[in-house]
């Protein structure tokens, strides 16, 4: 029976060999496609994981689009949407808490107008004196 080590080729025997351009293209399509991997082209064809990126940068569609080919696992997506979403959900409370910050800063408003009180001066002279009388 035939051995993997039989079909290996030395580095000067892969330094010379030359892959045609349409089988290049074949595999950059493979490999956008999510059909092969990088890991796989350089294990079934010995060759660089260099050569391979090579490939993609002279051989990718997305080089035309100026766009990216970004592969992510689904756990990596499942996080980033559960990010996204607690990232939507804090957004919210900030804005329910400006919200009442903005109303309590109107209800001062008003209630100094009606009484004709500077509550912001009186209430900012200090929390350790509660009755409100004491320095100004």
């Amino acid at each position: 029976m035939a051995r993997r080590e039989q079909f290996t080729m030395n580095e000067t025997d892969r330094r010379i060999r030359r892959f045609s351009e349409n089988f290049r293209k074949e595999k950059v399509r493979e490999l956008e496609l999510g059909i092969v991997s990088i890991r796989d082209l350089r294990q079934q064809y010995q060759v660089s994981d260099m050569s391979v990126r090579r490939w993609i940068a002279k051989f990718s569609s997305m080089k035309e689009k100026k766009e990216r080919l970004i592969v992510e696992s689904q756990s990596d997506t499942v996080q980033l949407l559960e990010l996204k979403r607690k990232v939507a959900e804090l957004e919210r409370v900030v804005g329910q808490k400006q919200l009442l910050i903005d109303f309590q800063q109107k209800m001062i408003e008003l209630a100094e107008e009606e009484y004709r009180v500077d509550i912001k001066k009186k209430f900012s002279g200090g929390l350790s004196n509660t009755t409100g009388k004491g320095a100004k």
